[in-house]
C-alpha cells in the first residue's frame, strides 16, 4: 500500500509580514479554513497479515450520506457533513466543528481481493477491512547464486 504522510493541519507559520499580508488579503478571515467549510475525516491506517485495514473519523455524518468506491485499485472514499443551522431559538457564538464535502483517495496495492472488502459504519466511525489475496503475495525469498 502506498502510503504518503498526511498532515491536515496544513497552516503556515506566521511572521509578521504574512501576518499582514493576510488579514489585508482577507484570506486570513475568509479561507475554508477560517469560516469551517473544509473537513478532511482524520483516518487510521493499519497492516496485518491478512488485511489492511482503514478507520475515518466521520462524526455527523450519516451512513447513506458515504460513499465508497474501488476502481483499478484505487479507494476513494467522500461524503459531506453538512452544517444544518436551525435559528429558532439558538443564536451561535463559536462554531468549531469542521463542515463541508470530503474526498480522500488511497492507491492500493496488487495483491488485495476486491470482491472481499467489507465497510462497516458505527457510532460516527467507518472501518473498512481489505483482505489480502494469498493467491497474489508479493513476498518472496530470493536464493543467492
Amino acid at each position: 500500500m502506498s502510503l504518503i504522510k498526511y498532515n491536515p493541519r496544513n497552516f503556515r507559520t506566521f511572521t509578521t509580514n504574512n501576518l499582514f499580508d493576510d488579514l489585508f488579503n482577507d484570506r486570513f478571515f475568509n479561507s475554508d479554513v477560517a469560516t469551517g467549510k473544509s473537513f478532511t475525516p482524520q483516518v487510521d491506517i493499519s497492516e496485518t497479515e491478512k488485511a489492511f485495514e482503514l478507520s475515518f473519523a466521520v462524526p455527523g455524518i450519516k451512513k447513506n450520506e458515504i460513499k465508497i468506491d474501488l476502481n483499478e485499485g484505487q479507494l476513494v472514499v467522500s461524503g459531506e457533513r453538512k452544517f444544518e443551522e436551525k435559528k429558532e431559538e439558538k443564536n451561535f457564538h463559536s462554531v468549531e466543528t469542521r463542515y463541508g464535502s470530503f474526498n480522500r483517495s488511497f492507491q492500493l496495492p496488487d495483491n488485495i481481493n476486491a470482491d472481499k472488502v467489507e465497510a462497516k459504519y458505527e457510532d460516527g466511525l467507518l472501518n473498512i477491512v481489505i483482505p489480502k489475496d494469498e493467491k497474489k503475495t508479493q513476498k518472496k525469498t530470493i536464493a543467492i547464486k
